[in-house]
């Protein structure tokens, strides 16, 4: 079996780290040939898969810092085929990488809007008056920095080294604590053996949009799941984009859809919404779990 990991690009960025770590602790663990796909955009790489260009996708979901990836909870809502597989969690230990002869010089700094907003503070304090120009990536500003000696980017030591790049400071992030959570993503589940840990939870995610908005709307599923003490890791809401005021609900359950009584909940909680979506049941795995060594 040959597989295709979509992921977004240029090479360099968080995410095509993370796919390197599930590619080679799949090679190293079944035998499977995967090679890697990078796409301009996070919506981009879930698209392939659902549109069957590649047979997984990589793709941050939420940050430490700065919550979740709206891009990709509002993509998986609109592709009805995609299923969560697993979920890895990766350190972010930002740099700032430049050609610049010191800080004093640089005039701009690019970087995805994650990396610009998870280095806020360290930029206020010592780069006030750049301008701070949003990207794709963390990678894709990297191109031009030998040509403007201005310029700045905001990205990781190992993006430094694959295009040759100074870091001219490290650890700039604002919280030490800085990780991002990936999904691992497929059409379906894949007849592949998929790596687990015996300390490691069991999550489910679903997501729903409710029939109107009135009272008790969200409270009655919410209800349902208390009463059948699943707990949540985690609620956010998101605009259907239909009209103002009206939203969907992404839930995370500390709970497996295969559970007689997690399975029991979403049948009652489908009686109380418009729509309900199960995106998948997955273990939630630090990097360290797939046997390789964290970097950042």
């Amino acid at each position: 079996m040959n597989l295709s990991i979509a992921h977004l690009g240029p090479p360099g960025t968080y995410t095509e780290q993370a796919a390197l770590f599930y590619l080679n602790w799949l090679t190293k663990s079944t035998g499977v040939e995967a090679m890697l796909c990078p796409y301009p955009s996070n919506a981009q790489t879930l698209r392939a898969v659902a549109q069957k260009e590649a047979q997984l996708a990589v793709v941050p979901v939420e940050n430490s810092i700065e919550g979740s990836v709206t891009m990709t909870l509002d993509t998986l809502w609109q592709l009805d085929s995609l299923q969560v597989q697993l979920a890895l969690v990766m350190p972010i230990s930002h740099k700032l990488i430049s050609c610049a002869q010191s800080l004093e010089n640089i005039k701009t700094v690019y970087s995805h809007p994650q990396g610009l907003a998870q280095c806020q503070v360290w930029l206020e304090k010592f780069l006030p008056s750049v301008e701070r120009i949003p990207t794709n990536s963390t990678t894709e500003a990297l191109l031009q920095l030998k040509q403007d000696l201005t310029a700045a980017a905001i990205s990781s030591q190992r993006a430094a080294q694959l295009y040759n790049l100074p870091i001219i400071a490290s650890e700039i992030n604002d919280y030490p604590g800085n990780c991002t959570r990936f999904w691992l993503v497929s059409q379906n589940h894949l007849p592949i053996s998929q790596p687990t840990v015996s300390e490691c939870t069991r999550y489910t995610s679903i997501a729903f949009s409710v029939p109107a908005n009135i009272p008790g709307a969200l409270a009655k599923p919410l209800q349902v799941l208390a009463r059948l003490n699943i707990n949540l890791s985690k609620i956010e809401s998101r605009p259907t984009k239909r009209s103002l005021g009206e939203y969907l609900f992404f839930i995370d359950l500390e709970a497996d859809a295969s559970q007689p009584h997690v399975q029991s909940a979403l049948a009652e909680i489908s009686s109380y919404t418009e729509i309900l979506k199960i995106l998948g049941s997955y273990n939630v795995l630090p990097m360290n779990a797939l046997g390789e060594a964290v970097s950042g």
